[in-house]
């Protein structure tokens, strides 16, 4: 593990070192006095902030009147002393931590006020006691002790790696593994290492176990050491250089930095390092997102919410992989509702709307409403920053410190990104990756990616060239106008081309031979058998094949309109889209076998035609059906993989697609089986049952049907060619989001960078 140097990241960081150098000093007086200090020196002016510290010092007065000297006082004394706990109920934690001072001083508790609820005196008997001081002084003093060159239980500290206002991180070497692992020593709040503990993830930090230390003052807590450095440190390196200069390299850089200013070994070459190095900025960004949206959705269905997203927590490996670090996400009902600074873990900054509300004293939103959109929504912040160097955000310095402040945090966040931040963009960065992190900043979470595997697989979308470029086509191109109507217009057009070129073939093979084997009035007769078919038959197939049709025409309609579906009705749509070209077939085929039968039925009742005479037209007919089979397929197959799958791609997670995209690669194959086998049937059922006397009336539409066919061929070749190319791309990204092998998901389209050699 790594950490950068001390940095104060934001607000929330500065007035949390501030409270605890306050009630560091306040315990300092009652311990040279020995008799209660006047709590009233030690309060800023400032009226939001006054009261936080009102709270956090009465709680470090009841520890030393109660337990370390004997000068009892109630919290109705301390009511009737500051009108900032007059005007307002009594902070939970108050009574809580009035009731432990109580209990532990070996005194019956009584009444505890009028504010005292049952469920937090019940739910604090049960579990026992945890303070829930932000800054514990006495902890902090023995965390001050404790530096490089020191050994703490097992290890020796060897180089500091960070620090915070209430933790240090070094390097240490442990005795009894005799490995190096890095160390992080912290007051005793939260439940980080039970949290990281369960969770097992390449990109997550790896934790071995806890230790507490100076009288179970201090938590211990050691894990995989990570050398590359953090994001923070990305971050400066993204500020320092102009936006034409950031790069795959960038990142590397940050990393290579971070590893010798450690004393480290610059890293070596590597598979992930080389491939890095190859993308824009942009796409580097979107790289870190897949993986960090993987290990949200990985912790997410662990029941973990992370709730401190931000740069600093994010650790890099000597390759330039994240891990997410930091779990110090304890959220204690005992503090909500008292002050945003007494929320347990979480950066202002990056919180979500619903995140900030839960801050907030006076509104009714709570930690337990939060999900994993909160993480997701910190995320998308966090990556815009590293995107563009600054938040999407006009946010004040010294936002967060009042409740005041954070309303207008609330405020901004409540709007979509202004326009002036999206100018900021870099003019390489994808229209893809604008819209997935548009999306995470949704105001309204149920706008937002639900998972984090909706996420990823978004990202992965993003890394390949040729995947993105079908999801979001460039604007102005013709795929970025169709309609949901030009569906069923290409569908209609495909069985009309299809069903057309079979009817001319038809005429031409069977016209001459009719001429032949038929009289006058028996070839009249058939005339009105054909009229009776006409019209009905391709009328049907358009119809029925519309109707198959249906749900992707309705649902991508419905999507052009701003309707939202849910994740079942998507994924049925799918797996309809890419089934549509062998609806259209299959109806088309569907179509001439109908037609065969009808003709069949009207040579026996009008005709005498012989058995072999009889064959030989079922056997063109068949010819037929194959030609509207082969063309329209890959016709419509094109149309909705490039332009209507694509569509249903940017609403969420398509794990299951991948069988889907799969099945339809090998029908695809079998369709160009069936067009290249067009002028060979052809040739064999043209001429196997006609004697050499007839043979001549249907040289010439045989010769016409092999031309024809090697030509139509060659075109659905190149249709399966480009077919393949889209089919594997979307493969790619769906495999790539679904893998959790760090070196999964690097491939992009090799085809779209010329030069590079595809990797198997």
């Amino acid at each position: 593990m790594s950490v950068e140097p001390t940095v104060v990241s934001d607000d929330v960081e500065r007035t949390r070192s501030l409270l605890g150098s306050l009630v560091a000093r306040f315990a300092a007086a009652w311990d040279a006095a020995g008799a209660p200090p006047e709590l009233v020196e030690f309060l800023p002016d400032t009226p939001d902030f006054r009261r936080l510290c009102l709270v956090e010092l009465i709680k470090v007065d009841l520890e030393y009147r109660w337990l370390r000297f004997d000068y009892p006082k109630r919290l109705a004394d301390y009511r009737g002393e500051f009108a900032e706990l007059r005007d307002m109920p009594v902070p939970p934690d108050l009574i809580y931590e009035e009731l432990h001072a109580l209990r532990r001083s070996g005194r019956d508790p009584g009444p505890t006020g009028p504010e005292t609820v049952a469920a937090p005196t019940e739910q604090a008997t049960e579990v026992g006691y945890r303070s829930t001081l932000i800054a514990s002084p006495w902890a902090q003093e023995a965390l001050e002790g404790i530096n490089t060159g020191d050994r703490v239980d097992d290890f020796d500290l060897l180089v500091g790696l960070g620090a915070g206002s209430f933790a240090r991180v070094f390097l240490a070497r442990q005795r009894s593994m005799q490995r190096l692992v890095a160390v992080k020593i912290s007051h005793n709040r939260g439940s980080e290492p039970e949290t990281l503990a369960q969770l097992d993830h390449n990109y997550i930090v790896r934790v071995f176990d806890q230790r507490l230390i100076e009288d179970d003052e201090l938590k211990l807590m050691y894990m995989e050491y990570v050398p590359g450095g953090t994001l923070l440190g990305v971050l400066g390196l993204v500020r320092a250089r102009q936006p034409d200069r950031r790069d795959g390299k960038l990142l590397l850089d940050a990393v290579d930095g971070a590893v010798l200013s450690t004393g480290g070994i610059e890293p070596s070459e590597s598979n992930v390092r080389a491939e890095i190095a190859t993308y824009t900025w942009p796409e580097t960004v979107a790289w870190l997102g897949s993986r960090l949206a993987t290990a949200l959705d990985h912790a997410g269905r662990h029941g973990v919410l992370h709730r401190d997203i931000k740069p600093a927590n994010v650790l890099l490996t000597a390759e330039g992989i994240p891990k997410l670090a930091d779990f110090n996400i304890s959220f204690s009902h005992h503090v909500a509702g008292t002050s945003p600074l007494a929320y347990f873990g979480g950066s202002l900054a990056y919180m979500s709307p619903e995140q900030l509300a839960a801050c907030h004293p006076e509104l009714p939103v709570n930690a337990a409403d939060l999900d994993e959109r909160s993480d997701i929504y910190a995320l998308g912040v966090m990556l815009w920053e590293l995107l563009t160097g600054h938040r999407p955000f006009d946010d004040e310095v010294g936002m967060g410190e009042s409740d005041t402040a954070l309303e207008r945090m609330l405020e901004l966040r409540k709007h979509e990104i202004d326009a002036r931040y999206l100018s900021e963009l870099p003019q390489d960065c994808p229209p893809t990756l604008r819209r997935i992190l548009l999306k995470c900043l949704a105001p309204q979470r149920e706008d937002r990616w639900s998972t984090g595997a909706e996420l990823a697989q978004q990202f992965a979308l993003c890394l390949d060239r040729r995947a993105r470029d079908l999801v979001d086509p460039p604007i102005g191109s013709l795929r970025s106008k169709l309609t949901p109507w030009s569906l069923l217009a290409i569908v209609t057009l495909a069985s009309t081309i299809g069903g057309g070129l079979g009817v001319v073939y038809s005429n031409l093979h069977n016209g001459p031979l009719m001429q032949l084997w038929l009289t006058a009035d028996q070839r009249e007769q058939m005339r009105g058998v054909s009229a009776l078919l006409e019209l009905p038959v391709p009328l049907t197939v358009a119809i029925v094949t519309s109707y198959l049709c249906r749900r992707v025409f309705l649902v991508w309609r419905g999507l052009r309109r701003g309707k939202h579906y849910d994740a079942e009705t998507l994924a049925l749509t799918r797996t309809d889209t890419l089934l549509d070209g062998d609806r259209v077939a299959m109806v088309a085929f569907c179509g001439w076998i109908v037609s065969a039968i009808a003709f069949v039925a009207g040579f026996l009742v009008f005709t005498d035609l012989s058995a072999g005479q009889l064959v030989h037209f079922i056997a063109s007919l068949v010819v037929c059906a194959t030609i509207a089979v082969a063309y329209p397929f890959f016709l419509v197959t094109l149309f909705v993989v490039r332009c209507v799958y694509p569509s249903l791609l940017d609403q969420g997670a398509t794990t299951n697609d991948h069988a889907d995209l799969l099945a339809l690669g090998r029908r695809c194959h079998r369709y160009l089986a069936v067009a290249a086998s067009v002028p060979l049937v052809g040739v064999v059922t043209g001429l196997m049952f006609l004697t050499p006397q007839e043979v001549p009336l249907v040289i010439d539409p045989i010769r016409w049907l092999c031309i024809a066919g090697v030509l139509g061929f060659i075109g659905n070749y190149w249709l399966f060619r480009k077919l393949e190319d889209d089919l594997r791309a979307f493969d790619r990204a769906i495999s790539g989001a679904l893998s959790s092998d760090p070196t999964r998901g690097l491939v992009t389209d090799h085809a779209s960078r010329p030069g590079r050699r595809r990797r198997g």
